[in-house]
């Protein structure tokens, strides 16, 4: 909010909720040290954990749960999960995991990210547990969204 007022007005925008308030005469400097305070006030725009389910993945650790049961994961393991959690109930293709996983050059003859899924599977969803990773017929995978 710019006041164009006296210190009165501000202090009045202040305590009717606004988070900063500048005089109708600032140097460019100062907005955007008030701009930098404001952004480290709010922390991280991205949140360390992830979660879907019981499943709760901690970016911050890399580390992987399901449950109470910790799940050990290599990093493409990882990265492949990661991926699909951060879009939870939408469709991801092959190609989409590929260029994330494996990176651009990546010539996506082979059937690796199957594979991974495949081992991903494995570790995740175990007996008795609903499945979270879904084969999409035709398009790619989903985590199931809960």
């Amino acid at each position: 909010m710019a006041a164009t007022g006296d210190w009165e007005e501000r202090v009045q925008a202040l305590d009717e909720g606004a988070d900063d308030c500048l005089g109708s005469s600032f140097a460019l400097g100062e907005l955007l040290a008030r701009v930098r305070v404001l952004v480290r006030r709010n922390g991280p725009a991205e949140a360390s954990r992830l979660v879907c389910g019981d499943l709760v993945l901690d970016t911050a650790t890399r580390s992987v749960c399901r449950g109470d049961r910790s799940i050990e994961l290599s990093s493409r393991e990882y990265a492949v999960l990661e991926y699909l959690t951060r879009r939870p109930g939408r469709v991801v293709t092959r190609p989409m995991l590929e260029e994330h996983v494996w990176g651009m050059d990546y010539d996506g003859v082979s059937n690796v990210t199957d594979v991974y899924v495949y081992r991903l599977r494995r570790k995740v969803d175990r007996r008795g547990e609903e499945s979270l990773i879904q084969t999409v017929v035709g398009a790619g995978y989903r985590l199931r969204a809960p």
